[in-house]
C-alpha cells in the first residue's frame, strides 16, 4: 500500500484525490452515497479508475451549506471509513474541521485530515493531527460556508491566499505538525468572486506557481465548481454541475501545469487519463534534456 508520504515524494505523476461525499446536500453529487454500500462501492470505483486518495467527507461545505454535529457527522462517515480501511488499498482522507471526527477517522488508519477551515474553527485539531502524525491540508477561505460568497473582496487575491496560507502554516508547526506533513489548498470557490467579470478563481490557478514559494506540497479542487458554470453558460444560464467535466479537466490542466501536486475531483477515471498526457509533458524528465542542435 502506498502512503500519502510516498506518492508525494515520487513527483512523477499528479496525486489524484477522488471525493467521496456521504451528505445530503453537497452541491454535486448530494445523497447519491448515503448508504454504507453505495460509498464503498464508489470508492471502489474510483481506485480502479486511478484515485491515490480517497476523501470522505460528512459535512457540506458548498455555500450556503448548514452545519451538521458532530454526531451526525460521525455517523455518517465512521462505518464506511471502517470498511473502506480494509477493503481498499490507497489512502485516506477526512474531510472535516471537527477534532472529535478526525480522532476516530485516524485510528482506521486515515492518513490525512483535509481541514477547510485551516485550523480555525477547531482549537484541538492541529493537536490531533499533531499525536497521530498525520497529513493537514490547510485551506485557505474568507468567512465560513454559510457566507463566504456574500460579497467577497480582495485587492491582490493570489497576495492574500499567500500571506493567510504562511500564518496558517506557521501555526500548525506551533501546535507540533512537522512542515513536511502540511498540504496547502488555495480554496478554489470558497470566498472566491465568480460572474460578473470577475473570476478570482481564474486568476488563482494562472497564478498558481507564486504558491511554490511557500515550499509546500499543493491541492487544488476546482472540480465542477461553480466558477466553471459561469464560464461556460448557455442562454445565460449557468452550466449544472454534472455538465462541467471539460471545464473540470482545463482547471486541472492549468493548476498542474502551474504547480499543483495533488488535484482532488469527482470524476476520476477522465481527470487519470488527462493526467497522464499533462504530466509526460510536465514532470517527464527526459523531455528536460532534451538537445535543440543550436
Amino acid at each position: 500500500m502506498t502512503d500519502v508520504q510516498t506518492l508525494l515524494k515520487q513527483g512523477k505523476k499528479t496525486v489524484i484525490m477522488g471525493i467521496l461525499n456521504i451528505t445530503p446536500d453537497s452541491f454535486s453529487d448530494g445523497g447519491r452515497f448515503l448508504s454504507v454500500d453505495k460509498a464503498v462501492e464508489h470508492a471502489k470505483e474510483m481506485e480502479k479508475e486511478g484515485a491515490d486518495i480517497i476523501d470522505v467527507g460528512g459535512e457540506s461545505t458548498r455555500p450556503g451549506a448548514k452545519k451538521v454535529t458532530v454526531k451526525e457527522e460521525m455517523n455518517r462517515v465512521m462505518p464506511v471509513i471502517e470498511r473502506l480501511s480494509e477493503e481498499i488499498s490507497i489512502p485516506l482522507s477526512i474531510d472535516t474541521y471537527k477534532s472529535e471526527v478526525a480522532e476516530q477517522a485516524l485510528k482506521f488508519n486515515v492518513e490525512m485530515v483535509n481541514d477547510v477551515s485551516a485550523l480555525r474553527y477547531d482549537p484541538n485539531l492541529g493537536r490531533v493531527v499533531a499525536k497521530h502524525d498525520a497529513f493537514i491540508c490547510l485551506m485557505h477561505m474568507k468567512g465560513n460556508p454559510r457566507d463566504m460568497q456574500i460579497n467577497p473582496y480582495y485587492e491582490d487575491v493570489v497576495f492574500e491566499i499567500k500571506e493567510f496560507l504562511k500564518e496558517r502554516i506557521d501555526f500548525a508547526v506551533s501546535l507540533g505538525i512537522e512542515k513536511k506533513q502540511i498540504i496547502i489548498d488555495p480554496g478554489i470557490g470558497f470566498g472566491k468572486r465568480t460572474g460578473g467579470g470577475i473570476e478570482d478563481n481564474c486568476e488563482i490557478l494562472k497564478r498558481l506557481s507564486e504558491l511554490k514559494t511557500l515550499k509546500q506540497p499543493i491541492l487544488v479542487g476546482a472540480s465542477r465548481k461553480t466558477f466553471i458554470g459561469n464560464i461556460i453558460s448557455r442562454e445565460n444560464k449557468p452550466l449544472p454541475p454534472w455538465d462541467r467535466l471539460e471545464g473540470s479537466l482545463a482547471a486541472a490542466c492549468v493548476a498542474v501545469m502551474n504547480g499543483a501536486d495533488i488535484i482532488r475531483v469527482h470524476d476520476v477515471g477522465e481527470t487519470r487519463r488527462c493526467m497522464e498526457v499533462i504530466d509526460c509533458i510536465v514532470k517527464n524528465p527526459m523531455l528536460n534534456k532534451v538537445e535543440t542542435g543550436f
